[in-house]
C-alpha cells in the first residue's frame, strides 16, 4: 500500500517515508491512496484470535509490499502485549473498551505500534528519529513505557511547567533514557506555538529526522484501524443485523480509522457520534463537515503540533455528502443527556463511564436505525473511567478503583531543571541530541 497527501494525490510515498517524514509538504495529511480487500483477513478471526495477531496479519496486508510477513507479524507482537476488551450488555448493546493498557488510555495502542514500526525501520534502514510533541502528561508517559530500552528513538516532549508525570527517573536523557522533557511557563497552546514554530523549520525537521507521535502521523492512527476487526470478532457470531459503532468525536481519529476498516471491507453500517461545531447537522438532520467548505488550496496547513483527522474524514468520502449521510451519523446532545446516559449505563448494567463514553451513548440513543430490532450498537470506551473522577462521582455518586499502572502513570515528575523560554531554545536542545 502506498500514501498520498489528502490535499495533492499526484505523487505517492511508501509507508516508512509517511511515518518518518508525517507531514506533506502541500500542508495535507498522509492517506492510504487506494483501498484493498482484506475480508480473507477479517472474516476467518474468531473470538480467540489474538488481537495482536489480527494487527499482525493487518500490518502485513497493509505494507506486505516494504516489510516480510514475519516481520509485520513481529512489529504487532512487539507493540501489544494489551488488548481491547468486548463484552454483551445486552442483545442489542456492546462495549469495546480501549482502556486496558498500561495508562489507561487508548493513546497506547497507537503510540506503541507506533514506536514498534519506527524502531524497525531504523533497524533495517539505520539512522535515528525524534518526536516532537506536546503532552499535558498523558502522551508522555504513554510514550516514556514504549521508548524503553529502544535505541535511536529519543522523544522532546514540551509541558507547560509542573505537568510533567508518569516517568521513572531513568526515563530522562540526562540518566540514559530517551525522553527529552521541556517545560515552559506558559498554557497548554503556548506549548503547541513552539512545536508549530520549530515545524515551520522544515530543513530543520528533515535534518534532524523529526516527526510526531500524535495522529498527524499516519503510523500511529492506522493501529486504531485494527479496533474494528477485533470487536467483529467477538460478535460476529452472536449478532444477525448490522453494526454501528457509538464513540466520541475526539480528534476524528478512531472514526477515520474505523472508515479505513470499513474501506478495507470490514462489515459495519455506521458511526454514531456526539455532533460538534466542525461535523454537525443541517436542518433535515444530515450529516454537514463545515471544513469542505473552504477549498484545499485555501486553507491553512495541516497542524502537527495539534492535529483535526476532519481532512481524512472528508477525503474518505470525496466531500461526497450523499455518500457521507450513510455511514456517519452526527448527533446534538445536551449535558443533561450527557448525565442522564452515565447513570443509564451504572443502573442498567452496572458500567461506569467517562463523559466521553456517556456522550457516545447519549448519541446513540438519539439513532434511529431503519434496521428495526436487528441493528447492533457497539459502544467504543476510550479512556478508563477512574481518570473522570469528578463526573464519574457526580452522576453515579461512587468512582471505580484506580489500577495501580493508572495510578503509576499519574505521579508527578520533579524535573528540577531551567524552562525554555523560546522556540529557538528549544531548537537549540534537539540539535544536541544524538
Amino acid at each position: 500500500m502506498k500514501f498520498t497527501s489528502s490535499r495533492d494525490k499526484s505523487s505517492t510515498v511508501t509507508f516508512a517515508q509517511a511515518v518518518m517524514n508525517c507531514m506533506p509538504e502541500d500542508g495535507g495529511l498522509y492517506v492510504p491512496c487506494e483501498t484493498e480487500d482484506l475480508r480473507r483477513w477479517i472474516l476467518y478471526t474468531n473470538e480467540n484470535t489474538k488481537f495482536s495477531s489480527i494487527a499482525g496479519s493487518l500490518t502485513s496486508a497493509f505494507i506486505k509490499d516494504e516489510f516480510s510477513p514475519i516481520i509485520c507479524e513481529t512489529i504487532a507482537t512487539n507493540a501489544f502485549n494489551f488488548s481491547p476488551e468486548v463484552k454483551q450488555l445486552d442483545e442489542k448493546l456492546f462495549t469495546m473498551e480501549l482502556f486496558h493498557t498500561p495508562t489507561g488510555k487508548h493513546r497506547d495502542f497507537g503510540i506503541s505500534y507506533l514506536v514498534s514500526c519506527i524502531e524497525t525501520i531504523l533497524n533495517l534502514n539505520g539512522g535515528s528519529a525524534i518526536f516532537l510533541d506536546v503532552s499535558t502528561g498523558e502522551l508522555g508517559a504513554s510514550l516514556a513505557l514504549s521508548l524503553r530500552g529502544k535505541k535511536n528513538i529519543k522523544a522532546v516532549l514540551v509541558y507547560p511547567k509542573g505537568m510533567v508525570r508518569g516517568m521513572e527517573e531513568s526515563d530522562f536523557a540526562w540518566n540514559g533514557g530517551n525522553i527529552y522533557p521541556v517545560e515552559i511557563d506558559g498554557t497548554e497552546e503556548d506549548c503547541h506555538k513552539f512545536v508549530r514554530a520549530v515545524f515551520a523549520d522544515k530543513a530543520f525537521i528533515k535534518e534532524r529526522h523529526i516527526t510526531v507521535a500524535n495522529t498527524a502521523n499516519i503510523g500511529r492512527l492506522l493501529p486504531q484501524a485494527f479496533f474494528y476487526p477485533f470487536a467483529f470478532s467477538r460478535i460476529k457470531n452472536k449478532i444477525n443485523g448490522n453494526i454501528y459503532y457509538a464513540l466520541a468525536p475526539g480528534n476524528y481519529s478512531n472514526v477515520v480509522a474505523g472508515l479505513y476498516a470499513w474501506q478495507f471491507a470490514l462489515p459495519l453500517n455506521g458511526f454514531i457520534i456526539p455532533a460538534t461545531d466542525s461535523l454537525t447537522v443541517d436542518a433535515i438532520g444530515e450529516p454537514v463537515l463545515l471544513d469542505s467548505l473552504v477549498p484545499a488550496n485555501r486553507r491553512n496547513p495541516s497542524d502537527p503540533s495539534e492535529p483535526s483527522n476532519l481532512e481524512r474524514l472528508e477525503e474518505v468520502f470525496c466531500a461526497n455528502k450523499a455518500m457521507m449521510k450513510h455511514f456517519i451519523f452526527p448527533k446534538p446532545i445536551d449535558e443533561s443527556d450527557v448525565n442522564a446516559a452515565a447513570k443509564e449505563l451504572y443502573t442498567k448494567y452496572k458500567l461506569y463511564s467517562d463523559r466521553h463514553t456517556a456522550r457516545a451513548y447519549a448519541a446513540s440513543k438519539t439513532h434511529i436505525s431503519v434496521d428495526t430490532g436487528e441493528a447492533i450498537t457497539v459502544l467504543v470506551a476510550r479512556d478508563s473511567p477512574s481518570l473522570s473522577e469528578n463526573f464519574v462521582q457526580h452522576t453515579i455518586g461512587e468512582v471505580p478503583e484506580m489500577p495501580d499502572s493508572i495510578k503509576k502513570s499519574l505521579k508527578q515528575s520533579n524535573l528540577a531543571r531551567p524552562l525554555v523560554k523560546t522556540p529557538e531554545e528549544l531548537k537549540k536542545l534537539i540539535e544536541k541530541i544524538q
